[in-house]
């Protein structure tokens, strides 16, 4: 018998910065950082990024997504780099018209990436092979198609054996892959499921997404690859387990264990684990770690980039308290709706309709009272046809809601020409398709603060530094800093020190978020408590995307502040 083999796709920088740490952990100087390690420890490719994640650049870090992409294809030059996405959109919430979905493909191809992963949240498999072709005819080279997992009454295992024996006929389509995105398979599940899509897919690879949320990932991924998976999508130290994917280095110690070999290079992987290390370290970020098993998460099936920012949507209304009703009424929601699988972006709909839920009925109003946009456009059939019956009551209310007439219209199909010339108009002057693409999807406010992004380098004294960086004046502080006030010109930073971490939800917000994206986003502030004026210097330092920072406690005052170009001012 031939010895099985299997390969690995990474996810730390997409999936696991998403998971973990809210997609925002990362700057394009980190990952550019970790660029060499990864390509060196034999990947078949790197899950990259996200229209999400580069969103979040340039929102929270004033980052170009082309430079990020085009700057880690620089330090990855053979390894496929990954975009996921559901082919409904690029950026912005709403379903995004053919041209610029077209646009962003060429884009993206342009800058860099070579392989495009397609979730269609529906499993329609007719418009995940519109995507893939389109994908094709803009420059993509490998296009990797989803079946997407859940567990419902109205999803079974002939629905999805009929999904990948659709996509592997689709000449555009390279791989198919099984998205796990709650990390519900059990061992049970897969040994069920598995051998099925293995025989649909034939000779086509076949890979395996999936979540260590509920604490079966691991064995779940052991016992695909002893069942026909030709390839796993695992993660990198601090940025693996919790509810990101398995341990890249411990998969390998297990698949051996087994008889499975796989041709990863520990030595350029542990060293990309310190690179993460010491970023979760500067930045006060929380690795992930192995978690227990948890099977709550079979009945709300809350995905794990989701779970962190519903946290951090009740702590900041105060009520952090609510969480578990909000994942009780997660699980109502879903139901009523018709039975969406929880992945983005019908989770985020049904996560910000189970909190307002929530709220209103403390609020002595009933459930359903209040809708945001993106529920009523999930009923009208913007995103597709729900898979089961929606609740006839829900259907009522969102039928006789204010705002159904309005968004139930015929949503704008300009050209790619209309896009440049409506753009150049806004700005008075021609426009390179790059930022025609960003200023049509996000708020020229966000596009007008990009800036070439700084590298990241880890210093002899642990912290992270960027080149730059001046400290004008160095006074003591005493020992009250934390709560002192603290100016911060290009970021926006209430507080250097004991804050707390205000993780976005790129994936996930709540209502009054989605209705007003022209909000100014508030700024990552991880960073250690402050003491001393030196604690002070390391924290700043620590964080990303600021120009000055000015923190004064009575007659004493630090200021630091750093130059665009580099250079001393």
């Amino acid at each position: 018998m031939t010895p099985r083999s299997v390969r690995l796709v990474d996810t730390s920088t997409r999936d696991g910065n998403q998971s973990l740490w809210g997609a925002t952990g990362l700057t394009t100087g980190m990952v550019e950082a970790l660029g060499p390690h990864l390509e060196a420890a034999g990947f078949a490719a790197l899950d990259f990024t996200s229209s999400t994640h580069l969103s979040v650049g340039v929102r929270w870090h004033e980052e170009d997504p082309w430079e990020r992409i085009s700057r880690m294809r620089a330090v990855v030059p053979t390894t496929p780099l990954s975009f996921i996405t559901t082919g409904m959109r690029f950026m912005s919430w709403d379903r995004s018209p053919e041209s610029v979905l077209r646009l962003s493909t060429r884009l993206l191809a342009e800058s860099g990436l070579r392989r495009m992963q397609i979730a269609e949240p529906m499993n329609d498999t007719a418009q995940a092979s519109a995507i893939a072709r389109m994908a094709k005819e803009e420059g993509i080279e490998q296009v990797a198609a989803a079946v997407t997992f859940t567990e419902s009454p109205v999803h079974d295992d002939a629905l999805y054996a009929r999904a990948a024996k659709v996509l592997a006929a689709d000449e555009n389509v390279d791989v198919v892959y099984l998205k796990d995105p709650g990390g519900l398979l059990t061992p049970e599940r897969t040994r069920a499921l598995v051998p099925q899509l293995r025989a649909a897919v034939g000779d086509l690879t076949f890979e395996l997404h999936g979540h260590c949320t509920t604490g079966l990932a691991p064995q779940v991924y052991v016992l695909a690859a002893q069942l026909g998976v030709d390839v796993l999508h695992t993660a990198i130290g601090a940025l693996s387990n919790g509810t990101s994917q398995p341990s890249a280095l411990r998969l390998v110690e297990n698949l051996a264990a087994v008889g499975i070999s796989t041709d990863i290079d520990a030595g350029p992987l542990r060293e990309a684990e310190r690179i993460i290390a010491e970023i979760a370290r500067t930045q006060g970020l929380e690795p992930g770690r192995p978690t227990e098993l948890d099977l709550a998460y079979q009945r709300h099936q809350v995905p794990g980039g989701m779970m962190g920012t519903l946290r951090r949507q009740l702590a900041e209304i105060g009520r952090p308290d609510l969480l578990s009703a909000v994942l009780d009424e997660v699980a109502v929601v879903r139901e009523e709706l018709g039975w969406p699988i929880m992945v983005t972006p019908y989770s985020q709909f049904v996560g910000s309709q189970a909190v307002l839920n929530v709220l209103a009925v403390r609020s002595g109003e009933a459930r359903w009272s209040r809708m945001p946009d993106e529920v009523l456009r999930y009923l009208l059939g913007h995103f597709g046809t729900p898979p089961g019956d929606v609740d006839p009551e829900v259907a009522d209310r969102a039928s006789g809601h204010p705002r159904t007439r309005e968004l139930d219209r015929p949503l704008p199909e300009p050209s790619q020409a209309d896009l440049r010339a409506d753009v150049a108009a806004q700005v008075g002057r021609p426009v390179v398709d790059g930022e025609v693409l960003l200023r049509t999807v996000l708020p020229a406010g966000q596009v007008d603060a990009i800036r070439p992004a700084p590298r990241w380098t880890p210093s002899p004294e642990g912290r992270s530094v960027v080149p730059g960086e001046q400290v004008d004046a160095v006074r003591p502080v005493s020992g009250q800093a934390a709560g002192s006030v603290v100016r911060a010109v290009g970021d926006q930073v209430d507080a250097v020190g004991s804050a707390s971490a205000q993780e976005p939800g790129p994936e996930v917000r709540t209502a009054a978020e989605q209705a007003d994206s022209t909000r100014p986003a508030p700024r990552q502030t991880h960073s250690p408590e402050v003491r001393t004026a030196a604690d002070f210097v390391r924290a700043a330092c620590a964080l990303p995307g600021w120009r000055e920072l000015d923190v004064q406690v009575g007659a004493e005052r630090v200021r630091l502040r750093r130059n665009q170009d580099g250079g001393r001012a």
